[in-house]
């Protein structure tokens, strides 16, 4: 609908402006950041008439599917609430001079939320939410197998590398360490220091060496095993984890422990977790998918309902009709008036057939045919509704069908 795309739009449109504004300290500002603070007030009407109009088509509580029943629209009230406050604190606690005498930053801050709104207005990103919603048990299943597994390995590392990637090569003279500093091994086994040996330089592999990455990647201790561990699973340099225990202590068995931590920990346990998300958004999808099937069916047969009131309504005009004075059967002065038309908009009640082929003029939802007598009764004067009436029912009509 045009409402719709229009709020999607000052949605957009207010990310932006969120976006270009730029935050300084000390409540200083710019030319750039007052336009924006203008903008903001422009936006914030548009949400507020959305969000009323939205009320008095829905209702607010205690109506069916009334406004604030919606977990989207609840979400969409209280950020225009929030932003009603924030504005209307910063307009009274305006000190003399124009300088604020209340410090509304920290409401102001809950401008980011506003972005929210966009889920509102998009089914497929609630079916995506709803789909991480409903995943949080399953993954909490998973998440438990993940830490089983990362567990299993710190431990597995932690009693074989534990204390093996602290040794370096040192200059044997200057006592300097190497550039690159990686792992080495005294023995024959690992990277031996000897081969940096040239122009007189010699190296020896010694302790002393923090270890990789400044000391945190390491099997010393339980807690940095199980990140170094993490951090491999996440397929994040493990490649370089290897070669480091390589260096350090050969590679003859030592690629087995990080082969099998990445065909167990990456490739089965961790795509489980995508296996879930995936199994969720399909469950959502088809339940929106089922949900807007339902929707069209029963405005289907609500069209169905009412033209079948309409048939019966014809029929029993018709028997009512044969009933009255049959010399004056074929003009009996009764017709049919569209709501909101004159005398132009009237037709002759001549049989169901011909009354069928005008019934996709009325409106299934605000429209009702109803039946005068071309003479103009006084009575049915005084049964007109006021004119307060007729502006409310049209003013409903017209929020109904822009909601």
């Amino acid at each position: 609908r045009p409402f719709e795309w229009f709020i999607l739009f000052t949605i957009f449109a207010n990310c932006v402006a969120l976006a270009v504004y730029t935050p300084y300290p000390n409540s200083d500002s710019n030319a750039t950041n007052a336009q924006l603070e203008q903008i903001e007030i422009i936006f914030m009407v548009i949400f507020t008439l959305e969000c009323f109009m939205k009320i008095i088509a829905y209702g607010f509580v205690l109506h069916p599917g009334a406004y604030i029943r919606s977990v989207w629209n609840t979400l969409d009230f209280l950020i225009v609430v929030i932003g009603l406050v924030s504005g209307a604190l910063d307009f009274l606690m305006q000190g003399e001079g124009g300088e604020a005498g209340f410090d509304v930053k920290a409401l102001r801050a809950f401008r980011v939320l506003r972005p929210l709104r966009l889920v509102s207005g998009v089914p497929s990103l609630q079916v995506v939410l709803n789909s991480i919603l409903k995943a949080m048990v399953p993954l909490l299943n998973i998440a438990l197998l993940v830490m089983f597994v990362i567990i299993i390995y710190a431990i597995i590392g932690l009693e074989l590398f534990s204390g093996a990637l602290h040794f370096t090569c040192y200059n044997n003279e200057t006592g300097n360490r190497m550039e690159v500093p990686h792992p080495c091994d005294n023995g024959t086994a690992g990277f031996n220091c000897s081969e940096l040996n040239k122009d007189g330089q010699f190296w020896v592999c010694r302790d002393g060496w923090e270890g990789p990455n400044y000391g945190i990647t390491n099997f010393d201790n339980f807690g940095l095993a199980m990140l170094t561990v993490f951090q491999c699973i996440t397929m994040e340099g493990w490649t370089d984890m290897m070669y480091y225990i390589a260096d350090a202590m050969g590679n003859s068995w030592q690629w087995i422990f990080f082969v099998s931590m990445i065909i167990l920990g990456a490739f089965f346990v961790m795509n489980l977790i995508l296996g879930v998300l995936s199994g969720e958004f399909s469950k959502e999808r088809e339940k929106a998918q089922a949900r807007g099937d339902f929707m069209k069916l029963r405005k289907k047969q609500q069209i169905e309902e009412d033209l079948r009131g309409y048939l019966e309504w014809i029929t029993a005009a018709e028997d009512i009709e044969m009933e009255g004075d049959e010399k004056t059967e074929t003009d009996d002065g009764r017709r049919l008036v569209l709501p909101g038309t004159s005398n132009r908009g009237a037709m002759s009640v001549a049989s169901p057939t011909s009354l069928l082929l005008f019934l996709p003029l009325f409106s299934m939802r605000n429209s009702k045919a109803v039946e005068v007598d071309d003479k103009g009764d006084e009575n049915d004067d005084a049964q007109q509704p006021s004119w307060w009436q007729r502006k409310k029912k049209g003013f409903d009509r017209f929020v109904k069908g822009t909601i």
